[in-house]
């Protein structure tokens, strides 16, 4: 029996792949909705599907490269507590940075798209990268001043 998987089976295949399975174990995946018979209404239907999936996944991918270039040119100011001889009191997180990028800029932002390699510490011009997509990444400027 021919069936088209609707879902990932372990030892079996992927979803969207056709497979040849013995009738009994065919007719029990398509009776929990785990995969569908292999008519010719199912493999155009999938085949759509997939186009459909390809087109979203372009444009978000033009969105994500479209944020990455206008984040290029964007910078935020954050503000710390700074002691006597210049040290920080705690450190800038990427929350901080997610609600900065929100209130100055308009953007929103998810603070696990940021990524600190360190903690920000210190004053000055700081470089965050901002994974906006698997393949696309941009730099935001984060001006840390004293408060």
């Amino acid at each position: 029996m021919d069936i088209i998987l609707l879902q990932d089976i372990k030892n079996l295949g992927k979803k969207g792949d056709q497979v040849t399975v013995k009738d009994g174990y065919g007719r029990n995946l398509v009776s929990k909705k785990q995969a569908a018979e292999a008519t010719a209404k199912v493999k155009n239907d999938l085949k759509l599907q997939k186009i459909h999936e390809e087109k979203v996944a372009e444009e978000r991918l033009k969105e994500a490269e479209a944020l990455a270039a206008a984040l290029s040119g964007m910078a935020v100011t954050l503000k710390i507590k700074v002691g006597k001889d210049g040290k920080a009191f705690g450190s800038v997180s990427a929350k901080e940075i997610a609600d900065a990028c929100k209130a100055q800029l308009a953007l929103d932002v998810d603070k696990k798209k940021l990524v600190l390699p360190e903690s920000i510490k210190e004053t000055g011009k700081k470089e965050v990268q901002v994974r906006l997509h698997p393949k696309v990444t941009g730099i935001l400027k984060v001006n840390v001043e004293a408060e």
